[in-house]
């Protein structure tokens, strides 16, 4: 609805310093623009002008999730233990978690996201195949208990998003859901104006086996993805696989012991041997819910240990300390090595392949071995990817070398499958009248973070510089004098709110011209009107926000162009 907003009754207060915790664009000038206030760590109030922002990008998302038949709800944020406890995820989440008690000792929690509460719902609504396929959402506050809130609303302790989640009775339908959401979330970051990478992902706690986010690119992004140069290949850096690629292990010969002493490093053994740190084999202990465990990368990588916690989800993964070689003499510390690890789980990355030779620990203080075969010495419980994923590594689908970028998450699509159902047996009647299990999706779009990346992706060194899709308001009209400059700057905010735009104006009065110009371009409206010093002869001076073109043209005909 067109409306005409005047500055001097606007709750907005501009400042001309970032604040001294802010360490983001996005951070800094919302904040010095007047969206958003702070109220403790990871708790953001929302200003006139924020709240705008965040409902023009909600009524995006609204639209393109009607759009593909999907129907809106609203439950509750505070949900009982219960559900949770069911599927596992009161534990999985663990100190994220926002948990509470009620006056009679019941416990609760703050919702981070909502699947066995949709689940539930559908269980009691919907009895028959006739009943599905169904599309629900919300847009809703969400809680986490972050450990390190910052980056303003990029990382906070709450935050808007919308979830939803599909109910099929078939694999084929999920599969056609998720096709539906992935082309509903393209059109919404279109529309945004956010530019996005669609890339592979892990599922983490939400469980299920396909997944892809929605990352825009930023600087102050917090997730790092990779990218081919030369295919369409891109994923979280978590999703990165490596394939195993066996050697013949009989170019190689026997295991040699070394005498190395005081090399319980890889730097330190490499050094010593005058070897790459490439030749040499990484084992790091690591407790999986208490029990020791190794991993074996090169020497020369380091285990990504969210990588590892993903594979091994939901068990907890740990380092060990020192306390935990006391009574394992099989672990000599600093000098373990795969082979004779009779009591240990031996984990590995795919470059630890069988057939391949390396420079290990021997088990013994000061020794080392040489000519230690994967598969002949020793063998690979378990093969996971786990090393931190390096520029340059090749692609999985061509081999070329991957490049690095930071990213914002923006949204997160989920394949989930019969996870939540079985927790809750949901199934409804089959056309056989047989009971079928219902298969899900769940999908997410970080509404509030989505305000927050598109500063991060549009600000100059004015200011916010906002995609007219989700700007405050169409045009900012500054009133650059006293009462004539003021009357026709009313005068022309009027014409331009009848002609059907959403419109601030500034008529402050006591506000200089330039305080008032540097207010306009920092709040980042896309069209600036100025009345300025040719008012009397009914000109007035138009400005590209973006661009930073400007035009004198007569009232009627900026009227009109802006009308278009």
């Amino acid at each position: 609805m067109a409306q005409v907003q005047r500055m001097s009754r606007l709750m907005v207060k501009t400042l001309r310093d970032d604040p001294a915790d802010a360490e983001t664009l996005s951070h800094k000038l919302l904040v010095r623009a007047g969206y958003v206030r702070r109220n403790a760590a990871g708790i953001w109030s929302w200003l006139p002008l924020g709240k705008r922002v965040l409902e023009n990008v909600s009524r995006v998302v609204r639209e393109e999730m009607d759009a593909i038949g999907a129907q809106e709800v609203l439950l509750p944020a505070l949900l009982p233990k219960e559900p949770y406890e069911a599927t596992g995820r009161w534990d999985e989440y663990g100190a994220e978690l926002f948990r509470l008690k009620d006056r009679k000792g019941a416990e609760y929690l703050l919702g981070p996201t909502h699947e066995e509460i949709f689940t539930q719902l559908v269980k009691d609504q919907c009895t028959s195949y006739k009943d599905l396929p169904v599309i629900l959402y919300q847009i809703q506050t969400k809680y986490r208990d972050e450990a390190r809130p910052r980056s303003g609303i990029l990382r906070g302790r709450e935050f808007q998003m919308k979830d939803s989640y599909s109910f099929d009775t078939t694999d084929e339908g999920l599969a056609e859901s998720y096709a539906l959401h992935r082309q509903a979330y393209v059109r919404i970051f279109e529309r945004l104006g956010l530019r996005h990478k669609i890339v592979s992902a892990v599922s983490g706690a939400m469980g299920g086996s396909a997944s892809e986010e929605f990352l825009a690119p930023a600087a102050a992004g917090e997730d790092t993805f990779v990218y081919c140069p030369s295919c369409d290949y891109a994923a979280n850096t978590e999703a990165v696989t490596f394939a195993l690629a066996p050697a013949d292990e009989a170019a190689h010969g026997p295991v040699e012991e070394l005498d190395t002493p005081d090399t319980p490093t890889i730097e330190t053994l490499a050094a010593h041997l005058g070897v790459p740190a490439s030749a040499t084999l990484k084992n790091l202990l690591v407790k999986v819910d208490g029990e020791i465990v190794a991993v074996g990368v090169p020497g020369d990588r380091e285990v990504d240990l969210g990588k590892l916690g993903d594979h091994l989800a939901p068990a907890t993964v740990e380092l060990v300390t020192a306390e935990d070689f006391t009574g394992r003499p099989d672990l000599v510390r600093g000098y373990v090595g795969p082979q004779g690890l009779d009591k240990v789980r031996y984990l590995a990355d795919p470059r630890v392949a069988p057939g391949t030779a390396w420079i290990t620990g021997a088990n013994k203080d000061g020794k080392h071995a040489r000519n230690v075969v994967a598969g002949r010495d020793f063998e690979v419980d378990d093969y996971l990817d786990v090393v931190v994923v390096e520029e340059g590594d090749p692609c999985p689908k061509c081999a070329t070398g991957l490049k690095l970028d930071r990213a914002i998450e923006i949204g997160h699509i989920f394949q989930l499958g019969r996870k939540y159902a079985d927790a809750f047996q949901l199934d409804v009647l089959g056309q056989n009248g047989k009971p079928v299990r219902v298969t899900m999706g769940s999908y997410g779009v970080g509404v509030s973070r989505a305000v927050a990346a598109l500063a991060e992706q549009t600000a100059d060194e004015q200011g916010l510089c906002w995609p007219a899709e989700i700007a405050p308001a169409d045009v900012h009209v500054v009133a650059a004098g006293k009462a004539l400059q003021t009357e026709l700057a009313l005068d022309v905010a009027e014409q331009l709110g009848a002609a059907g735009l959403r419109v601030l104006v500034d008529d402050r009065a006591g506000v200089s011209p330039g305080v008032k110009f540097t207010d306009a371009e920092l709040i980042g409206v896309p069209k600036i009107l100025v009345a300025g010093r040719r008012s009397g002869e009914g000109v007035v001076e138009l400005k590209d926000r973006r661009t930073g073109e400007r035009e004198e043209l007569p009232v009627a005909e900026a009227i009109a162009r802006l009308a278009r």
